[in-house]
């Protein structure tokens, strides 16, 4: 059996993701969006929050962030399947997950289907929200606790359940600008 470098390397990168998560968990905001912005989210706005143990799943360059979002603890986000595009003035709340990649329930073999996913400015993603590959989540909407996100979500749209529906609309102006830099850097 001949090994190839992918091969021989691939146990050297799981131990770079596994040091890469644990480091996650360390209470200084300012190392955390350091080490993010360093190693896996290069293209990222300014004063974002990332509560402890944000996990970041996929290649570095997958998953671009804008300006003032706010990441709460136990989120995950998953750029294996496609690219995570998450606007300005994002609140996703704790526990919340995102998926670019699933497996295809019609096939033969199991196999896997991915797509992007984009989150556009002022959503407000809450707890324990589940997103499925290729879903846009319009300017303004609001994704209810427990959801699961498996079409597009349209501007101003209040959506909730399994599937998510659109249960009322946003009667924001969205005039506000996320910070959470006084109580957490």
């Amino acid at each position: 059996m001949k090994l190839n470098t992918r091969d021989l390397l691939r146990p050297l990168w799981d131990f770079v993701k596994y040091i890469f998560h644990m480091l996650m968990y360390i209470p200084f905001i300012f190392i955390r969006r350091a080490l993010i912005r360093a190693i896996m989210v290069p293209e990222m706005g300014q004063k974002n929050f990332f509560a402890m143990g944000v996990k970041f799943i996929g290649r570095p360059g997958q998953i671009s962030i804008g300006s003032n979002c706010s990441i709460n603890k136990r989120v995950s986000i998953d750029g294996r399947g496609g690219k995570v595009r998450i606007g300005s003035n994002v609140d996703i709340a704790q526990e919340a997950l995102i998926w670019t990649l699933e497996h295809d329930p019609h096939s033969d073999y199991h196999d896997a289907k991915g797509g992007d996913v984009v989150i556009e400015d002022y959503v407000w993603i809450a707890s324990r929200v589940t997103i499925l590959p290729g879903v846009t989540i319009g300017r303004g909407a609001v994704v209810a606790c427990n959801s699961v996100v498996t079409k597009d979500v349209p501007e101003l749209a209040i959506v909730g359940g399994i599937p998510a529906k659109i249960i009322g609309l946003r009667k924001s102006k969205l005039l506000y600008e996320l910070n959470y830099s006084p109580w957490f850097n």
